[in-house]
């Protein structure tokens, strides 16, 4: 039972992604960034849908689709995409679990009062952006505050776990490899 699947830049034909169908019952977690898709009419029913992650498509409308086939989305990244209009985006009203939002690089955000009039028109959401009304940056935002904690780590393991270990192996079968292993990561 899969409850997240990431399928970025993989390529749409017609609005759809081969593959991907009602059979996904448990899915938590979609992202479809860069997959070229202009449109969600054929997303399928995913009732237990939490973050869905559309950004760099070249969606523009059509948006009534989510409160339908994925009605209990919190967390929805549009960014990137075609969306200029308060119009649009009023379809997503009816996400009532919405609680952040993610229009960053659409033409919409060069409305003046842009923010005020998204949270006006969507009351149920806490963040756009990445930030509520106020300004303050989402304390949960995973993709934010998680990204900086992991690059650490990332770094860390790499350091510890990563390439150099290869290196380490080689160490031990001849002096050289650690020398070597230095060289070649300045090198990278």
């Amino acid at each position: 039972k899969v409850t997240e699947l990431v399928l970025d830049n993989c390529r749409s034909s017609n609005g759809e992604i081969e593959g991907l169908n009602d059979s996904f019952k448990e899915l938590e977690f979609l992202s479809m960034a860069n997959v070229e898709l202009t449109s969600l009419a054929k997303l399928p029913t995913l009732s237990k849908l939490r973050k869905l992650e559309l950004s760099d498509n070249i969606i523009s409308g059509g948006l009534e689709v989510l409160a339908e086939r994925c009605p209990n989305l919190t967390y929805l990244n549009l960014s990137g995409n075609k969306i200029k209009d308060l119009g649009t985006v009023e379809a997503l009203q009816n996400l009532k679990n919405l609680k952040s939002l993610d229009l960053f690089n659409c033409e919409i955000t060069n409305l003046e009062d842009y923010r005020d009039s998204i949270f006006e028109l969507l009351q149920q959401i806490t963040y756009l952006d990445g930030f509520d009304q106020e300004d303050n940056e989402a304390p949960d935002s995973e993709e934010d505050d998680d990204e900086e904690g992991d690059e650490d780590d990332d770094d860390e393991e790499e350091d510890e776990a990563g390439p150099p270990g290869e290196y380490e192996e080689e160490d031990d079968e001849d002096d050289g490899g650690s020398d070597l292993g230095e060289g070649e990561e300045e090198e990278e």
